[in-house]
């Protein structure tokens, strides 16, 4: 057997699967053969799957109707087991990304569900919609480059402090009703037409600074702030993921994203329930990884 034929025999079958908050498009999920386990969706009495029987413009629909704010729920510790099985018996291995520990307790139930398997390992993506996705993307790449599973996990846990992640919010009413904010200070930001933002630090979502004007020139500001440095950004891909924002809104991202730094790939995105139920509609950011 030839040297070649030996490596390719030696190369292990890895799968990559993900919890549904990844906001990957179907086409990537397509594209590197990624599966997701879907988050638990409450709207109004009812719960649903992630991204399966529920959409973000559901919850959007509901709350504009009058209902309450929707939530998320974890897998189970036993819906993990399920959604394990099959790939575990397919593949040599299986890498899971989850959604951040700091956000769910995904990545526990995910952990403790990985203990009934040789061959399932767990990254905590620290992160959620395409921050979360970044690592994703990055595990297949790794995986069709034949490197075997504990040095994935190894590059991961290296990259995941690197991602960077950040929001700018249109309106404030999902952080009033979630009680983020009180109706006294959403109306002072809306009088003044101030937009906040919002990043993923320590793996929670906190307000790191706010834009004042139109939503447009708030994002064409934002998105140069984030970028301001771009010797010390990757310059391999970026995410404009948004939930529902005006078209005008993405395309001055994508404007600002073109006058600050090139970027191989610049992917739009749609934000999924998770960053939805919390952050509600015409919601805008731009998702990338640091070098160091």
């Amino acid at each position: 057997m030839g040297v070649s034929a030996r490596r390719k025999k030696e190369r292990m079958n890895i799968k990559i699967t993900s919890d549904s908050t990844c906001d990957l498009s179907g086409e990537l999920l397509s594209r590197f053969g990624i599966s997701l386990v879907p988050l638990l969706i409450r709207i109004g009495s009812e719960t649903r799957l992630d991204g399966v029987d529920v959409t973000p413009a559901d919850i959007f629909a509901h709350v504009a109707a009058g209902g309450d704010l929707c939530g998320t729920s974890a897998v189970s510790v036993g819906g993990y087991v399920d959604f394990f099985t099959p790939f575990a018996k397919e593949y040599d291995a299986v890498i899971h990304i989850t959604l951040g520990s700091g956000f769910s307790s995904c990545c526990q139930n995910a952990c403790i569900a990985a203990d009934e398997f040789s061959n399932v390992f767990i990254v905590d993506s620290q992160n959620l919609s395409t921050g979360h996705g970044h690592v994703v993307l990055e595990a297949a790449e790794m995986a069709q480059a034949g490197m075997p599973p504990q040095a994935i996990v190894e590059a991961l846990n290296e990259l995941v402090p690197r991602v960077e992640a950040s929001f700018i919010l249109n309106q404030l009413d999902y952080m009033r009703k979630g009680g983020r904010c009180s109706a006294v200070a959403v109306l002072g930001a809306n009088l003044m037409k101030l937009k906040p933002c919002i990043e993923v630090r320590g793996g929670k979502m906190t307000v790191v600074g706010k834009y004042r004007g139109s939503f447009e020139s708030c994002v064409q500001k934002y998105v140069t702030d984030r970028l301001a440095h771009p010797d010390s950004i990757l310059s391999k891909r970026i995410f404009i993921t948004h939930s529902d924002a005006p078209p005008e809104a993405v395309q001055a991202a994508r404007n600002a994203v073109q006058q600050c730094m090139h970027f191989d790939e610049v992917l739009e995105t749609q934000a999924g329930c998770t960053v939805s139920c919390h952050c509600g509609p015409s919601t805008l950011g731009v998702l990338f990884i640091r070098k160091e």
